[in-house]
């Protein structure tokens, strides 16, 4: 600590040294500098990302694609899949495709998909509201409580 020091004075300070002066906060009035080595300086502010980087949790969106007129056991199996992903921490994106004259009852597309929100409700929430996207229903479920890796 220097306190405020004329521009040629730090300079002169660093170089008499073998450092860099670097400028740590410009905005700042004066602004803030450091005598230190930059190549230092620049190498321990990359490990610094990487670790931040590495630390950072990756969420995934899963996509589960069912049928309108879709069995009830292949509809728990596809719950329990759904749940797994959830409790993983994913995102899950659930499709429900049309094909043909399926299209012209889609309130049997967003009554599946709101049965599903509502045997989910322990473990997601409905991050996008089953809504009709073509020739197909899609809605959105996240976890509650993103699983701590």
């Amino acid at each position: 600590m220097l306190g405020v020091v004329k521009l040629q004075d730090a300079i002169f300070r660093a170089t008499s040294q073998g450092l860099d002066l670097v400028e740590i906060s410009p905005n700042s009035e004066p602004p803030v500098c450091k005598i230190l080595d930059f190549g230092k300086f620049k190498y321990e502010a990359k490990k610094k990302k990487q670790l931040a980087k590495k630390k950072q949790k990756n969420i995934e969106l899963k996509e589960i694609k069912l049928r309108p007129n879709i069995g009830d056991n292949d509809l728990n199996i596809k719950i329990k899949q759904i749940t797994k992903f959830l409790n993983e921490g994913h995102k899950v994106k659930i499709t429900v495709r049309f094909r043909g004259r399926e299209i012209t009852h889609n309130e049997l597309g967003i009554n599946l998909a709101n049965s599903i929100m509502e045997s989910t409700t322990e473990v997601a929430k409905a991050e996008l509201e089953p809504k009709i996207e073509g020739k197909q229903v899609a809605m959105v479920l996240a976890p509650l409580n993103a699983k701590q890796l």
